[in-house]
């Protein structure tokens, strides 16, 4: 779907009027999507398109997976949720899991940020530079 520029700008304009100290507030997204509904302007379509867009891309960034090959002790929690949060903010909501493929070490992924220091992802790298 082609979204022209004023869909954009308006898509983006609502989205920052729907956020409340740099978060994402969901009564506020609901109650814009439907007064959007409502009124019916020129592209609304479009502009619902690409709010959902941004709504989805802010979610992602606000969500944080992290993977162990065994299970994460308590105190191992505490610091990476300390400093994922003091890297990319409070509102974090984070999750860990475990992954026995990993071998080893932990896969952090933030977005589209991936940290992964697992000893497959390392092997993989030698084995590529083979």
């Amino acid at each position: 779907m082609k979204i022209s520029k004023q869909a954009r700008r308006d898509a983006k304009s609502l989205f920052q009027t729907c956020k409340v100290n740099g978060l994402l507030e969901d009564n506020r997204a609901r109650q814009a999507v439907s007064a959007v509904i409502a009124r019916k302007p020129r592209g609304y379509v479009a502009i619902l398109h690409h709010f959902k867009r941004l709504v989805k891309l802010d979610l992602d960034r606000r969500t944080a997976r992290v993977e162990n090959a065994v299970e994460t002790p308590p105190e191992l929690m505490n610091s990476i949720r300390a400093n994922l949060e003091r890297r990319y903010g409070s509102g974090l909501n984070i999750s860990f899991g475990v992954n026995p493929g990993l071998i080893g070490g932990l896969r952090i992924k933030v977005g589209s940020d991936v940290y992964d220091g697992s000893v497959k992802a390392r092997l993989e790298a030698l084995q590529s530079s083979l």
